[in-house]
């Protein structure tokens, strides 16, 4: 059991990285620091602890990982990438850590009721509103909602809850660093103004 932010992170930094990210699913890792702040967050928030926790479009899994480091009860892992997946339950053994379930699946095949969503899904570079699909998925699986955007997509997100029962609680603003993962990113290192969009359903 993890009992701070620090030990969080120092934990989160150490899990192995998807090699050969897709670009067409936008894999770019979230930072051990920034998955630390929103996951501490989510545990001050009552939102981990004891909780079933889904991590959607998991990658390397460093979110639900963290929540299960956060003492959540149980954890389901979804990605539509099979290496995500391995590369997720390699990190998550590594820890011996319990009571997780691994689903190579499409977002929207996902059925499962969960207390609380912790996702970062594609920011719509590649295909337009990406995320979409994952914010949809999230309203229907769950009433508390932790999910990383663009800063710039806050009138969209705005738009999208504006007919359902979510309301905005709070965006916890980040600058995410992309690395340089594919041959047509110029720069080694592009920072991205991303906030952690919090819905809560009322």
């Amino acid at each position: 059991m993890i009992n701070s932010k620090q030990q969080l992170e120092v934990s989160l930094s150490k899990l192995n990285q998807v090699n050969s990210p897709k670009v067409e699913l936008e894999q770019y890792p979230t930072p051990s620091n920034i998955a630390a702040e929103v996951l501490w967050s989510a545990y001050m928030n009552n939102d981990i602890k004891n909780k079933i926790v889904a991590d959607l479009g998991c990658g390397n899994g460093i979110l639900g990982i963290g929540a299960s480091l956060l003492g959540a009860k149980k954890i389901f892992f979804l990605d539509s990438d099979p290496s995500s997946l391995l590369v997720t339950k390699k990190n998550f053994n590594s820890l011996n850590l319990s009571n997780a379930i691994f689903l190579r699946e499409d977002v929207k095949n996902f059925k499962n009721k969960v207390d609380t969503v912790i996702q970062n899904p594609p920011f719509g570079v590649q295909n337009e509103h990406a995320d979409r699909e994952f914010l949809l998925k999230a309203f229907e699986i769950s009433n508390r909602i932790y999910s990383f955007h663009k800063l710039e997509s806050k009138s969209f997100i705005e738009a999208l809850i504006r007919n359902t029962h979510f309301k905005l609680k709070e965006v916890l603003k980040f600058d995410f660093p992309l690395k340089k993962s594919q041959e047509f990113h110029e720069k080694k290192l592009h920072l991205v103004q991303v906030g952690c969009f919090i819905l809560q359903k009322t």
